[in-house]
């Protein structure tokens, strides 16, 4: 890899981490970037997803004020992201590159419709509840969770667009406080995946391989970037990062409609 290469790799990790602390989908800048060089696709992907883990925890401590009171639910949907971030990563290892060529657009475009749709979707919930107390979280938020967990693990584009939107709906909480939580979340199914990529790659389970210096690379630029991008995202207006959530997420339903 030629110095110009390293930089831009670097600086590539360091705007997938600011997007991924206030929105999502950074993997759109690093993934892409690693292609261009000539990087295999599964080496990519992997690399990619490890190198990010770091920008997710820093993302997540920048977020770190919204995520006061949120220690119930951050621990029980902690277990659905986990648990659908080990599935993911094993479907990645064992299934064809474009087995989920056809659901990932469907998947994004769902995503932004409900997070453009959210306010007025929680507003009809609220609504029609009885009672002073603010609505419970649904029923469904951990499995939803769960397999936005096995979304990431597998591709992870986008994941933060989804999940968001599953959390709007789920929670009926502010975008800020959601967004903190999709950082923790997020982190956890990269985490996990990345557990699960070294030791299956280690015992040589596996074909697919893992670049180090692309992962330190990455690692680097999205530590800083995500610390940025909470910066930025926290003083963001509820509707202007909604706004920037949903520009977002059609980006990506674009890059892969025409990719």
């Amino acid at each position: 890899m030629t110095f110009w290469e390293v930089v831009a790799v670097a600086l590539a990790g360091g705007a997938a981490g600011f997007i991924n602390a206030v929105a999502g989908s950074g993997t759109l800048v690093t993934f892409p970037t690693l292609l261009a060089f000539g990087v295999a696709p599964v080496t990519a992907n992997v690399s990619n997803n490890i190198g990010l883990v770091p920008g997710s925890v820093s993302g997540a401590i920048g977020w770190r004020r919204e995520l006061a009171g949120q220690r119930a639910r951050t621990l029980r949907l902690a277990s659905a992201s986990l648990l659908g971030g080990v599935v993911g990563a094993v479907l990645l290892l064992v299934l064809p590159e474009d087995a989920f060529s056809a659901i990932v657009p469907a998947l994004i475009g769902l995503g932004v419709v409900l997070v453009a749709l959210q306010p007025w979707i929680n507003r009809r919930v609220a609504a029609a509840a009885h009672g002073d107390e603010p609505p419970a979280d649904r029923w469904w938020l951990w499995p939803g969770t769960s397999l936005t967990g096995v979304y990431g693990g597998y591709f992870g584009a986008a994941q933060g667009v989804i999940l968001m939107a599953v959390l709007g709906l789920g929670t009926h909480d502010t975008v800020h406080r959601n967004n903190a939580l999709k950082n923790v979340l997020s982190g956890i199914v990269n985490g996990v995946a990345a557990v699960v990529f070294i030791g299956v790659i280690a015992l040589g389970w596996t074909d697919a391989e893992i670049d180090w210096l692309i992962v330190a690379l990455i690692a680097a630029g999205s530590i800083v970037g995500a610390q940025l991008g909470s910066r930025v995202g926290r003083r963001m207006p509820a509707a202007l990062l909604r706004a920037f959530i949903v520009v977002v997420g059609v980006t990506a339903l674009l890059v892969f409609l025409l990719g």
